[in-house]
């Protein structure tokens, strides 16, 4: 992360991320395919682990790749992409409201108090080992804990979405895209980012 500052001297803070060009594999129309999408594709990797099929399919040893579906009424913003075309940072403008989603940090195994921010026993007044502990997880007569009690547990890897979040600079000479506030997962995460 780091900070930006507008033209009114105002600063936000900001998330750099490089824009890898994406290469369009196909275009579904809702005559065609039932409903309209486009795929693309980016990542390079070794041409033995990739099948043929999915050569065949992608004309080349491409890594990830994802279908984005318009909202509705937007159909025919689908039929002006092409199979074959690069898409690169400049697809975004500054002042655009996105969504981005990515899996977050993996954390491990964490307590309560880390995990779902519960507060722990007192200090004082004969407390001994119990600062981090989660108190009662169960009542009187049920004799048994309920489903979806918050407990300790794995924390972290999950996919994020994060909406509503503004462009502040796009920089297409180094395929940079700063965006406004946080933005789930660590350094090297593949990050998915599209219009509202």
């Amino acid at each position: 992360m780091t900070q930006v500052f507008d033209a009114d001297g105002v600063c936000h803070p900001a998330t750099v991320l490089r824009v890898s060009p994406l290469t369009v594999t196909q275009v579904k129309s809702a005559e065609a395919n039932g409903y309209a999408s486009v795929q693309v594709a980016t990542g390079e990797q070794k041409e033995h682990r990739v099948n043929k099929s999915q050569k065949g399919h992608l004309g080349a040893a491409l890594k990830h790749v994802k279908e984005f579906r318009p909202r509705k009424n937007y159909e025919e913003s689908v039929a002006s992409f092409e199979t074959g075309q690069t898409l690169d940072a400049t697809v975004f403008a500054p002042g655009d409201m996105v969504v981005v989603a990515a899996t977050s940090k993996g954390k491990g195994f964490q307590g309560v108090v880390k995990r779902h921010g519960f507060a722990g026993g007192p200090g004082s007044h004969g407390q001994k080992h119990s600062e981090r502990e989660p108190g009662s997880i169960g009542q009187t007569g049920i004799n048994r804990v309920l489903k979806g009690m918050r407990m300790a547990g794995r924390m972290g890897s999950d996919r994020i979405t994060v909406k509503n979040l503004q462009v502040l600079q796009v920089e297409p000479n180094e395929n940079l895209l700063l965006i406004k506030g946080a933005v789930p997962g660590r350094k090297g995460t593949l990050v998915e980012v599209r219009n509202v």
